[in-house]
């Protein structure tokens, strides 16, 4: 499926292709500290799936716990994630944010992984996949 998306002040744009199907939700801590709020909503691409189409993001590089290096790509001006990919080497896939995508209505979460971190508060999804930690 073809989406397209931006950060909230316009400019960064993207467009890519995407598997509506792999739709994950992640309940890690830094998923939770990165984005603000209790998890976060991501898709897989393809590097070669995923073009910028204006603008370029800032990136912060973090250290995953499994020791890979982890680029955060967001706008600089407003903060918006875009993105996330290997930062150790080349891209080869982009865990693009489905809240930056004009499709995100569309796009339900199929699966959720690090189940074990997840607020207490954030109710069970019995409709989806769940896995305690990164492994699927």
């Amino acid at each position: 499926m073809r989406v397209d998306g931006s950060c909230h002040c316009g400019a960064l744009t993207f467009t890519a292709e995407i598997e509506p199907s792999k739709v994950s939700i992640c309940h890690c801590t830094d998923c939770q500290t990165l984005t603000g709020t209790a998890f976060r909503v991501s898709v897989p691409c393809t590097a070669e799936d995923f073009t910028l189409t204006s603008g370029q993001p800032a990136v912060y590089v973090k250290t995953a716990e499994s020791g890979a290096l982890r680029a955060q790509g967001f706008c600089g001006q407003c903060g918006t994630p875009i993105y996330s990919t290997s930062a150790d080497r080349e891209p080869e896939v982009y865990a693009v944010r489905v809240g930056a995508l004009k499709q995100r209505e569309i796009l339900p979460p199929t699966h959720e992984i690090w189940r074990k971190s997840a607020l207490p508060w954030v109710p069970d999804m019995p409709d989806i996949k769940s896995w305690p930690g990164e492994d699927i």
